[in-house]
């Protein structure tokens, strides 16, 4: 990587500079196009937080506005794949559920992870699949079922572990595999009438792992301005100018801002263990219905390690949200933390009802953080 002064992308001159360009390409929209409010979606819920908390939304003009996307991978992890994880834990003596912090408290259909914690099952908090695979090293007595979420940004990791427990015989080991591909929820979003987006802020992590060329197809079939950027407050403005400046010249086209990490093809080695071990297969997003190849499930040869395989999960009496929860529409675009009736009252971090108040990277909760505090 070259030399960056990084203090530069929070330099407050640099800020007002290109927020003075965004405002002029704003004014050029205003009269060259019939909408009067131009929709910009990012797809990444640490995007969503730097617009929050450094009032990026302040910075720019009233006919342009940012509405968040299926950023969050803890937000979009169906409450039947979190009843999935429950059903194992109660069902399965001496089993340990591992998972990441924030999906301890995201509700299934009747409890959460964390419910059947406080009820004595055991389920482990890890910081990655390698610390789940080295607790099922640890006790081989037992079974160790690692609920596996995240997007293209993490399945790799989850991959790589995979391999090494084959590589292992590790027999007392699986995932339950949540992962999720953001370029199919792009389409279906583009394909929906449900939210209008003139253009996507794409996520920078995700595309250090697939690069440019996936939504360069999205572009050439849906002539939808796309740019992908990094995570200062610098990095999200000059997305947001490039595309104003795109749209003013009416060219459709997938630019990269974050040049300094993301490259054209990605990273090659990442998506060869990635491809290796799993599959893309059509699987039902919160508040999505089933989106086509939007999922990750293992392939063949490493099916002795799904955990859905391994002990025949059956989900029966499922209901997909929680009565009020407007996540789903939220998710999609299609409303605003503000407008669900339990935010702020009944649903706050310390007793979220929907997984977009739990997780960190989730709209309402980033929404409550910056804008209630």
């Amino acid at each position: 990587m070259r030399n960056i002064n990084f203090k530069n992308f929070r330099n407050k001159k640099i800020i007002e500079k290109i927020s003075r360009k965004i405002h002029e390409e704003a004014k050029k929209l205003s009269l060259n196009q019939e909408k009067e409010v131009v929709k910009l979606m990012e797809i990444c819920g640490t995007h969503t937080q730097v617009i929050e908390k450094f009032g990026i939304r302040t910075l720019l003009p009233e006919n342009i506005e940012l509405i968040s996307g299926p950023g969050c991978p803890v937000c979009v992890t169906s409450t039947r794949e979190i009843d999935e994880a429950i059903l194992l834990s109660e069902k399965k003596e001496d089993i340990i559920i591992t998972t990441f912090g924030d999906m301890l408290k995201v509700r299934g259909t009747r409890k959460s992870l964390s419910d059947v914690k406080t009820e004595g099952k055991d389920i482990r908090v890890v910081y990655s699949i390698s610390d789940s695979l080295k607790i099922a090293k640890e006790n081989l007595d037992k079974e160790v079922v690692h609920i596996a979420i995240g997007f293209e940004t993490t399945a790799p990791s989850t991959a790589c572990e995979l391999i090494y427990a084959k590589k292992l015989k590790l027999k007392n080991f699986s995932v339950l595999s949540c992962h999720r591909l953001i370029p199919p929820v792009m389409k279906f979003l583009l394909n929906s009438k449900d939210v209008d987006i003139d253009g996507f802020i794409c996520p920078g992590h995700v595309s250090t792992i697939i690069g440019t060329l996936p939504y360069k197809k999205i572009t050439d079939k849906f002539k939808v301005s796309q740019v992908i950027t990094g995570f200062e407050p610098l990095d999200v403005l000059i997305a947001i100018k490039i595309l104003l400046k795109m749209l003013n010249e009416k060219k459709a086209e997938v630019k990269n801002e974050y040049t300094r990490v993301v490259k054209t093809k990605g990273n090659l080695k990442a998506k060869k263990v990635m491809n290796k071990v799993f599959e893309p297969f059509d699987v039902k997003w919160r508040g999505f219905p089933k989106i086509p190849k939007s999922g990750l499930k293992l392939r063949k040869e490493f099916s002795c390690y799904d955990a859905r395989k391994k002990f025949s999960i059956k989900i029966t009496n499922h209901k997909e949200d929680n009565k009020g929860c407007i996540c789903g529409k939220i998710l999609k675009g299609i409303s605003k933390p503000e407008e669900c009736k339990l935010f702020g009252k009944i649903c706050t971090p310390e007793n979220p009802i929907g997984p977009c108040m739990v997780s960190s990277e989730g709209s309402c909760g980033i929404v409550y953080k910056f804008r209630k505090n």
